[in-house]
């Protein structure tokens, strides 16, 4: 009986396949199935975060700190209720790995405060990124949705010029060739820094400084929302949001007040000291 012939094709696939199987070391390829970490020509699997677990949310805020950011806490004279008050409530959450979160909610006779503090770990399910640059992107997200109005111009002072040589007999120069920045520009500024200042329609005494912006020295990034709801006869609900990552967590602070007496407004400044002044605790636990 005649033999048949081994197809050319067939014979380099089963030689292949045979190469795969025995571990073949001649030539260094891998085989074009290689997951990302394995040995061979793969590019490297990125580096995963620097924080594997999440704190207990309703235990990171000292109780001094929620004296200053819940007044009426201090008020409740029952004790196991101020007990309770202090423990706050955990938000609901289906992983407890990558999301935790808890709130408060205090009432007291001059206005009622809530407090939301959440934990975001993040965790980037792609090889090639890491879970840092994954947290950079969910965070810029939260930045884009958060509308943050552009930085107010700064004033700069106009510039003196330089006087043009008069002529033998001509008039002397006006004296507006040295002109210098105007009285109305030098009063929008506040001296030093160059920042707008002003009463805000809320009453700020610096709305400029407090209007929602990015941070600096808070985590790796950082923002800070500001917004007031209501008006006029109504009671008006202001809500202060700082937002900062560090590494692959992203950590949101929400601060609300909303006063007992109708027509007033929450004082700006106030709660954003308070809510920065949180966040800073919080950063430099994780540092």
């Amino acid at each position: 009986m005649q033999r048949k012939a081994y197809v050319p094709g067939v014979a380099a696939l089963l030689a292949a396949l045979l190469a795969g199987c025995t571990g073949g070391s001649g030539g260094g390829d891998t085989t074009e199935d290689a997951k990302p970490g394995d040995s061979g020509t793969t590019a490297p699997v990125a580096q995963p975060g620097r924080y594997r677990t999440l704190p207990e949310p309703c235990t990171v805020v000292s109780n001094d700190t929620l004296d200053s950011l819940l007044p009426g806490i201090r008020q409740i004279t029952d004790e196991d209720q101020r007990k309770q008050a202090y423990e706050g409530e955990s938000t609901l959450t289906y992983n407890t790995d990558r999301k935790v979160g808890c709130r408060w909610k205090v009432e007291s006779t001059d206005a009622t405060d809530h407090l939301l503090v959440d934990f975001e770990r993040v965790v980037s399910y792609d090889n090639s990124v890491s879970d840092d640059s994954q947290a950079t992107d969910v965070f810029a997200g939260k930045v884009v949705a958060a509308h943050l109005p552009a930085p107010a111009a700064s004033a700069t002072p106009t510039p003196t010029p330089t006087p043009t040589p008069t002529p033998t007999g001509s008039a002397s120069p006006s004296s507006s060739a040295t002109t210098t920045p105007t009285d109305a520009a030098s009063a929008s500024l506040d001296p030093g820094t160059g920042t707008g200042t002003g009463t805000g329609a809320d009453g700020d005494t610096s709305a400029a400084a407090l209007q929602p912006r990015l941070l600096d020295g808070l985590g790796d990034e950082a923002y800070l929302d500001d917004e007031l709801s209501g008006a006029g006869s109504t009671a008006q609900q202001r809500t202060v949001t700082v937002a900062f990552r560090t590494s692959n967590v992203i950590v949101t602070i929400e601060y609300v007040e909303q006063p007992a007496t109708l027509g007033t407004a929450p004082d700006s400044k106030e709660m954003q000291d308070r809510a920065r002044k949180l966040a800073s605790q919080l950063a430099g636990a994780f540092d």
